[in-house]
């Protein structure tokens, strides 16, 4: 059985895989990791491996405390990668975009994949049919946008993100929604209207907390799914240990 570790911006995601199979998958707040970490080991005491990939506040205290359950495989730049990264500062590529890489490569070989992952912020990585990674790009996520809007004016509320009916907002809070939602899923739309200009037969994968908010809006083909990033990981840990 392998352990998948995602540390994040704001949780911390643990999936147990057993023949790439998830047996059980949940996100805590960082605070809580190492409790859940000795529950897991007690209900999965076959757990022999186990991936950390961390973007967030896990540190050195946690994974040594978790290497005396396991063999811990830590996640970087220097890892072995199936694919061909040809990304022109590897070193500064986020462990979270290495992963869904990975997963694109393993879940949907011989094709041009874009998944575009809506998280803190939206990242869009391209694995082409050749088995190479070429890169992407990085924007502002939704709570971001809302964030700075607020932020940086005066009198602008801070708001969350809510359903809105009409692209014509009514109110300055509808109008703030309005931009936000309908303007990201527009900026979805656009990018993946460009790689489809380039890329043939492009499969696009959303994935992220912030999918479900905007998804319904993106015109697109796209396909939904919330537990790539691990199954990534997953695969990662597999290649990493020949």
């Amino acid at each position: 059985m392998n352990l998948v570790v995602d540390v994040g911006n704001t949780l911390v995601k643990m999936a147990v895989f057993e023949n790439h199979e998830i047996l059980f998958d949940q996100a805590v707040d960082a605070q809580y990791f190492l409790e859940k970490v000795k529950v897991l080991f007690a209900k999965y005491p076959n757990i022999s491996q186990a991936i950390v990939s961390s973007v967030g506040q896990i540190g050195q205290k946690e994974a040594k405390i978790l290497s005396l359950f396991c063999t811990v495989h830590e996640l970087t730049h220097q890892s072995k990668l199936p694919f061909k990264n040809s990304y022109a500062t590897p070193q500064s590529l986020g462990v979270d975009r290495i992963a869904l890489a990975a997963a694109a490569f393993y879940k949907y070989p011989k094709s041009n994949v874009l998944i575009i992952d809506a998280g803190t912020c939206i990242t869009y990585d391209i694995v082409n049919d050749y088995g190479e990674y070429l890169g992407g790009a990085i924007s502002p996520g939704i709570q971001m946008r809302y964030n700075a809007m607020h932020q940086q004016t005066a009198k602008l509320p801070l708001l969350t993100p809510s359903e809105t009916l009409d692209y014509i907002g009514n109110s300055t809070e509808n109008c703030m929604h309005s931009g936000v939602l309908n303007g990201t899923a527009r900026e979805v739309d656009g990018v993946i209207d460009q790689y489809n200009e380039r890329f043939e037969h492009l499969t696009v994968i959303l994935t992220g907390g912030d999918a479900q908010i905007f998804g319904k809006r993106v015109k697109n083909s796209i396909f939904a799914h919330s537990k790539i990033l691990l199954e990534g990981l997953n695969y990662l840990l597999e290649y990493n240990k020949r």
